[in-house]
């Protein structure tokens, strides 16, 4: 739904947060003064050099840390603990080894009140959603690796979240699966309006799938630019405006 004006409605709020971690007996800050908005149906992606704190500001989200200051809220609520309302895909599936694919999707299920009957339905419907029909009993050693990230990503889908959290969920895939997550991750989004705060190294993975692009400055620990992408999807990597907006991103983590 739009306000009136025609804008959405924010959905996720950071508003003045700051971390630091404690590294031989001293204080040493990763992220100082971060504000930002996520509005619902958005695609946000995060780069910035190696220690920069993205991963850190991800997990703050997800509410596995608590910030030494400032405060994240979702929804106007104020997030402080992990909740099904903000799910995490990582770089490494985190699938459990012993149970079929089927098992592994309705997981998070668990103790909802649903029939059997139902949650089967529901896996079934995922399981089309990300294109593994009819691998429903296999165990995860069985599949690549493009289709266990298929997987992970299904498990967290079906638990409806307000907001994906996603780790460079796609960094260790080929060149070709990792296009065809993205593809199937831009699929997905636009059909569910699905909010997604999304971590990436890849300058071409931010411009194929973002709407929005923030660099966080490793020296200072903050937002340092912000960059709309404003091109037609899907994204034609060839195409010279998106060449730019590669370049000036490069340009940036160059700084």
């Amino acid at each position: 739904m739009m306000a009136a004006n025609g804008i959405r409605p924010a959905l996720l709020e950071i508003v003045g947060l700051s971390h630091t971690f404690c590294h031989n007996g001293a204080a040493e800050a990763v992220l100082r003064d971060i504000s930002l908005v996520l509005r619902q149906g958005e695609l946000v992606c995060l780069i910035g050099r190696s220690g920069c704190g993205k991963s850190t500001l991800l997990k703050i989200v997800a509410g596995f840390l608590a910030p030494i200051q400032g405060r994240c809220l979702l929804e106007g609520r104020p997030i402080s603990r992990p909740g099904p309302d903000r799910c995490v895909v990582f770089q490494e599936d985190a699938l459990f080894p012993w149970l079929t694919v089927r098992e592994n999707i309705a997981f998070g299920l668990r103790g909802r009140k649903m029939s059997a009957q139902s949650q089967a339905v529901e896996v079934d419907r995922y399981l089309d959603l990300v294109g593994l029909q009819g691998y429903g009993d296999h165990l995860p050693r069985t599949l690549s690796g493009g289709m266990k990230q298929r997987v992970a990503l299904a498990r967290v889908l079906i638990l409806s979240p307000a907001i994906l959290l996603m780790d460079e969920p796609f960094g260790a895939l080929d060149a070709q699966t990792r296009d065809d997550m993205q593809d199937l991750l831009l699929d997905l989004s636009r059909e569910r309006r699905q909010t997604i705060l999304f971590v990436t190294h890849d300058v071409q993975e931010a411009v194929t799938i973002a709407d929005r692009v923030l660099l966080i400055d490793r020296d200072t620990g903050g937002i340092g630019e912000e960059l709309q992408i404003e091109l037609d999807r899907p994204r034609n990597r060839t195409n010279e405006q998106f060449q730019r907006y590669c370049a000036r991103l490069h340009q940036w983590l160059r700084k």
